[in-house]
C-alpha cells in the first residue's frame, strides 16, 4: 500500500499547541496535564471533521496514563512522550523514527520505547521524539536531507530543554531509526550525549563517524534481514539539494562500533528478547563492555 501523505488528505482541524512555562523537573506533572487536554480537544475536533481515523490516535494520546512532553494535531502530527520517571531518572534513551512516523502510525514507534523501557528497569527513561514531520517511504523527500535540516534545529532545541530537566549528571543516549539517523546526523554536531546510535540507517549524511563532530561514542548496527542493505550508499548534489546519505554506517571506513542486531528486520530492532534490544539497553545503561560486537 503506498503511504498518503498529510498533503493529499483534507486538512484535519487541530488546537494550537498549549503554550507551556519551561520544563523542569517540578512541572512535568502539569506539561503531561495540558498536553492530554490538547489530545483531547484534538480527538474531538477529528471526529467532528469525519476523521475516525485519526480521533482514535488523538484519543489514545489523551488518555490519564499517558505522560506527552508535547503534542500538536496538526498535520501530520508531532507528539513527544515520556515512558518512566523522568525527573529522577540517571538513564536517559531519546528514540528518533524514520519515515511514515505519524499519529495515525505512532503506536508502532511508541511499542519499541515501551520495549526498551521495561528492559531498563527503574533508572531508566525513555523519550519518543514524535517532533518532526517525517518523510514518506514512498515520496522523493525521504531521498534527501530536507526534511532532516529542519528536524536537526528542533532536536537539538529540545535536547537542550531536556538536560535542563534531567540534570548534567544524567547520562542522555540518542537512538535513531532509519531516517531518524540522517536527522541525528545533521543535529550531531556538537551535542552534548553519551552515546549516538544508528540502526537500519540508509546513512548519516557524513562520510565518518569523526565528521559527525560531536564527543558522543557513535555506535551502528543492521539486522542481516533489514532491506535498508540493498539501499546505494552514495551521496549526490543535485538542483541544490542533496541526493543519498553518503557511507554506510556499519562499513569499517565509517569508524562507528558496529554491534550486533541479529536476525532483525527493519522494524525490529526493539523487538522483545532480540538481541539488538539487549545491545540497546546495555548502550542507554553504560554497560557498554557487554555490547555484543559485529
Amino acid at each position: 500500500m503506498i503511504p498518503v501523505s498529510a498533503a493529499a488528505r483534507p486538512r484535519i482541524p487541530a488546537p494550537a499547541p498549549a503554550v507551556l512555562a519551561p520544563l523542569t523537573a517540578a512541572n512535568l506533572d502539569s506539561a503531561y496535564e495540558a498536553n492530554r487536554a490538547d489530545a483531547a480537544e484534538a480527538a474531538r475536533m477529528a471526529a467532528a471533521h469525519g476523521d475516525r481515523t485519526r480521533a482514535a490516535a488523538d484519543r489514545a494520546l489523551a488518555a490519564p496514563t499517558r505522560r506527552l512532553l508535547s503534542f500538536d494535531g496538526r498535520g501530520q502530527g508531532r507528539a513527544v512522550e515520556v515512558f518512566g520517571d523522568l525527573a529522577h531518572a540517571d538513564r536517559v534513551a531519546v528514540l528518533v523514527p524514520g519515515s511514515d512516523t505519524t499519529l495515525e502510525t505512532y503506536g508502532r514507534f511508541r511499542a519499541g520505547a515501551l520495549a526498551l523501557h521495561r528492559r531498563l528497569g527503574p533508572r531508566g527513561a525513555v523519550l519518543a521524539w514524535l517532533g518532526y514531520e517525517t518523510p514518506g517511504t514512498v515520496s522523493t523527500t525521504v531521498l534527501t536531507t530536507g526534511r532532516a535540516d529542519g528536524a536537526a534545529t528542533l532536536l537539538k532545541t529540545f535536547l537542550h530543554r531536556l538536560r535542563g530537566v534531567v540534570g548534567p549528571s544524567a547520562r542522555l543516549s540518542l537512538i535513531c531509526h532509519s531516517y531518524g539517523s540522517v536527522v541525528c546526523g545533521r543535529a550531531a554536531p556538537g551535542l552534548h550525549v553519551s552515546d549516538l546510535v544508528v540502526i537500519g540507517s540508509p546513512g548519516t549524511g557524513a562520510p565518518t563517524a569523526a565528521a559527525l563532530r560531536t564527543s558522543a561514542r557513535v555506535w551502528a548496527a543492521r539486522g542481516s534481514a533489514d532491506w535498508v542493505a540493498h539501499v546505494p550508499h552514495t551521496s549526490l548534489g543535485l538542483f541544490g539539494t542533496t541526493v543519498g546519505f553518503g557511507t554506510d554506517p556499519v562499513s569499517p571506513s565509517f569508524g562507528a562500533r558496529v554491534f550486533r542486531a541479529g536476525p532483525a528486520g527493519h522494524s525490529d530492532y526493539f523487538a522483545p528478547g532480540s538481541e539488538s534490544l539487549a545491545n540497546l539497553t546495555r548502550i542507554v545503561l553504560g554497560d557498554t563492555p557487554e555490547v555484543t560486537r559485529a
